[in-house]
C-alpha cells in the first residue's frame, strides 16, 4: 500500500496498518472511581460478589490492553462499612472511618486478585501503611507503576477521617496528573439528571454540564469537596452507569456516554 503523505512524495512504500492497531481515544491517564456497594450482589447479599467484580476487573484488564490506557481505581468501602452508621450506631466518627478505610482495602486487594487472574499487573497503593499486604501511597511510584503499564489501586481513601472516597479519587487524580476521573455508578443510573430518574420519569439527563451548575442545582453526584476540588484544578468528571456491561471500555476509550461534567 502506498503512503500518501511526505512519505509518498520521497518514494517510500509504507507498510499497510496492522489490524491491531489500538483504536483513538480521549484520555491517556484517568482514575476510575469504584464505590464499596458496585462490588456487592443484592441477589445473594454477598459483601464482595466475585462475578461482578471479575466482570469489572475484565473490563479493566482488556481496556488496557486494547486501548493503552494507563487506569489507576479508587475504590470505595461502603460494601463492608460506612463512617456514618458507625457513628449512628454511636461509634466516635474518626474511629468509624478508619474502619471504613480498612474496607476499602479489603475491596482493593479483591479487585487485585480479579485483574491479575486476567493477566494484567496490579499494585494497591494504601494511604494508611500495611506493608505486608500493600505498598505505601507515593506519588511518584504511583505514576512510575502506570508508565510501566500497571494497574494502580488506589486503598484507605486519604488516609484521614471525615472525607469519602469521591474526595481523596479528586486529590490522586490531580497528584498522577489524570485527564479525568471516571465516576462509575452502581444505581442503574447512567448519568446526571435533573431530578432522581428512579422516582421522576421526565427526568432528563444531561450530555455536559458545568461544575457551577452541580453545586447550584445540588445534583450530589460527588461529595461538595470532590466537586469543588475539580472545578478548581480544571479536572473533568464522566458520571456514567459501571454496572452496564461493557461501559468501562466506552469509557476509557472516550465514547459518548454518561455525564460529562467540566
Amino acid at each position: 500500500m502506498s503512503a500518501t503523505g511526505p512519505e509518498a512524495a520521497a518514494g517510500v512504500d509504507m507498510p499497510p496498518r496492522p489490524a491491531s492497531a489500538r483504536p483513538s481515544r480521549r484520555w491517556q491517564r484517568t482514575v476510575l472511581k469504584i464505590s464499596g456497594e458496585a462490588l456487592a450482589s443484592s441477589d445473594t447479599h454477598e459483601t464482595i460478589d466475585a462475578p461482578t467484580v471479575s466482570r469489572i476487573a475484565r473490563e479493566i484488564a482488556q481496556s488496557v490492553t486494547e486501548l493503552g490506557v494507563e487506569v489507576a481505581v479508587m475504590v470505595g468501602g461502603g460494601n463492608i462499612w460506612r463512617g456514618s452508621t458507625g457513628q449512628g450506631e454511636g461509634i466516635d466518627r474518626a474511629t468509624s472511618d478508619t474502619m471504613g478505610m480498612l474496607g476499602t482495602v479489603i475491596n482493593a486487594l479483591a479487585l487485585q486478585d480479579a485483574i491479575e487472574r486476567e493477566g494484567q499487573p496490579t499494585r494497591v497503593l494504601s494511604a494508611i501503611s500495611m506493608a505486608e499486604v500493600c505498598e505505601p501511597y507515593i506519588r511518584r511510584r504511583a505514576i512510575r507503576h502506570l508508565e510501566k503499564g500497571r494497574v494502580v489501586i488506589f486503598a484507605a481513601g486519604m488516609g484521614q477521617p471525615y472525607f469519602t472516597t469521591d474526595t481523596p479519587a479528586a486529590l490522586r487524580a490531580a497528584e498522577i496528573e489524570a485527564q479525568v476521573i471516571l465516576k462509575g455508578t452502581h444505581s442503574g443510573v447512567d448519568g446526571v439528571y435533573d431530578a432522581d430518574p428512579r422516582v421522576d420519569a421526565s427526568a432528563k439527563r444531561f450530555d455536559e454540564i458545568g461544575f457551577m451548575d452541580v453545586v447550584a442545582r445540588d445534583l450530589r453526584v460527588m461529595d461538595l469537596t470532590a466537586i469543588t476540588f475539580c472545578r478548581d484544578n480544571a479536572l473533568p468528571i464522566l458520571v456514567f452507569d459501571l454496572m452496564t456491561p461493557g461501559n468501562i471500555r466506552s469509557a476509557l476509550a472516550g465514547e459518548p456516554i454518561g455525564t460529562l461534567i467540566r
